[in-house]
């Protein structure tokens, strides 16, 4: 190899492999190739997943940000008044804490201009799950993101075209070719479009457990200190908080039933008809809140912003604010008073217990994988989704159960194989008859 000459893709996945360390120069033009279509899919996924297994030291990851931030455009949000704040999340089985902690935030005095994913792996995607509202629009000109942040103050958008379009490729890629659980891809993915979109502080919550990318939570702090070294690199404030995925986050999962439970949180009403609550979403809502607050200087202390967010959840400022998101990035914001729309399904069948004890596992990443066999994720680029499949869970790790309780609750479609998803499910939650508590829900609450 000469090297005064760029390297061509085969050389420089060579390297990676070989474990040699790549230059900034090298990454960037590899990087901008790939953005252009000048590189194959098959390419860039063999670069992926020889980084999967050789990793990255932190100057290649850095510089890896840094390309893929320059592989598009940057927003410029200068014209935006106040602190402007986002969050981002590794993604969880039931995790849709983004669609209530923005317009949270945003009724707390925050700007919170939120670039959020789709579906990645068993994890669903905030975007997919507010996709389910009819008319919403995830894709917003710069000038509509703009006008929104300052008229209401919160915007949950999809990543454009021209912003960090390399992420985009290797995003999708990484979906379907089981590259994702790599700390230096996923540092790049998640800064590059965070730098792009403008924001000056992030809120990071990396899963911890069966159900997320970081199985251990060794594996997580070593995610969280290399996000905050790479952003900190590159001028933005980033706190992680560790929170559990050995079991879903509140009782839905599935994207539009997602939105129902959102829906009750918002309007601090228990709206479903089976009595189930939100009190593990709720909680770790309110302490992402009260990190972004007082990362956005809003408060002085984290006791202060916990005490600001749960005021702004009572008095329905922050229901306010979603309905106006909503209705300003094109969604139906009617529907939004009559939820129970977000339970149409084409069959409902309720899954119940044969034995009485407690809940001692879940399977959350099982769970996830089910919901993308009903169709409620892609197993293909670009694949669609069905918004209406999904589960609400009556039982949790900790729960005690009588033979004949409801465990779970269905809600399938026309396809729906219910006596396969029912043997499924049984086998994904362990009853036995010794309790067992129910693991800590923030494992770390500010990782330094």
């Amino acid at each position: 190899m000469n090297p005064l000459q760029p390297l061509s893709a085969p050389e420089f996945i060579q390297k990676k492999r070989d474990e040699i360390e790549l230059s900034a120069d090298e990454i960037s033009q590899f990087v901008q190739a790939a953005s252009k279509g000048e590189i194959p899919d098959y390419q860039i996924t063999a670069f992926l997943m020889a980084t999967y297994f050789t990793g990255m030291t932190f100057d290649e990851t850095a510089n890896l940000t840094k390309s893929m931030v320059e592989s598009g455009e940057r927003y410029d949000l200068s014209k935006v008044k106040g602190a402007k704040v986002d969050k981002h999340s590794t993604g969880g089985i039931g995790d849709k804490v983004s669609i209530i902690l923005g317009p949270l935030a945003a009724a707390c005095g925050l700007k919170v201009p939120m670039m959020a994913g789709r579906g990645l792996g068993h994890t669903g995607g905030t975007i997919d799950k507010l996709e389910a509202i009819p008319g919403y629009r995830a894709v917003l000109s710069k000038e509509e993101f703009v006008q929104i942040l300052n008229d209401i103050g919160c915007a949950i958008i999809s990543q454009s075209e021209h912003i960090a379009p390399a992420d985009r490729k290797f995003y999708a890629l990484r979906d379907v070719t089981a590259t994702i659980e790599c700390i230096p891809l996923i540092t790049s993915s998640i800064l590059s479009k965070k730098i792009a979109e403008g924001t000056n502080g992030l809120v990071m919550d990396i899963k911890v457990g069966s159900g997320a990318f970081m199985k251990r939570k060794t594996e997580a702090m070593q995610l969280a200190k290399t996000l905050r070294a790479v952003a900190k690199k590159s001028g933005v404030e980033l706190r992680a908080t560790l929170s559990n995925m050995d079991q879903p986050l509140g009782y839905a999962v599935g994207n539009a039933l997602e939105i129902y439970e959102c829906i009750e949180v918002l309007k601090n009403e228990k709206l479903n008809p089976y009595g189930l609550s939100s009190v593990d979403l709720k909680e770790l809502t309110i302490h992402l809140c009260a990190q972004m607050l007082e990362a956005g200087k809003v408060v002085k202390n984290l006791s202060e912003g916990r005490k600001l967010a749960i005021s702004r959840l009572q008095d329905g400022s922050a229901w306010t604010k979603f309905k106006q998101m909503i209705q300003a990035q094109g969604g139906d914001a009617e529907s939004l008073e009559e939820p129970w729309r977000y339970m149409k399904s084409a069959k409902v069948v309720e899954i119940r217990s044969t034995k009485k004890g407690y809940v001692t596992e879940m399977n959350p990443e099982g769970i996830g994988r089910l919901l993308i066999q009903l169709g409620g994720g892609r197993n293909q680029v670009g694949a669609p989704i069905e918004h209406e499949v999904g589960f609400f869970f009556h039982k949790k790790l900790g729960s005690q159960v009588k033979a004949g309780d409801t465990l779970v609750t269905v809600f399938g479609n026309a396809k729906t194989n219910f006596e396969n998803v029912e043997r499924l499910l049984k086998s994904y939650l362990k009853i036995s008859t010794s309790k067992k508590a129910a693991p800590k829900l923030i494992l770390e609450a500010n990782v330094r």
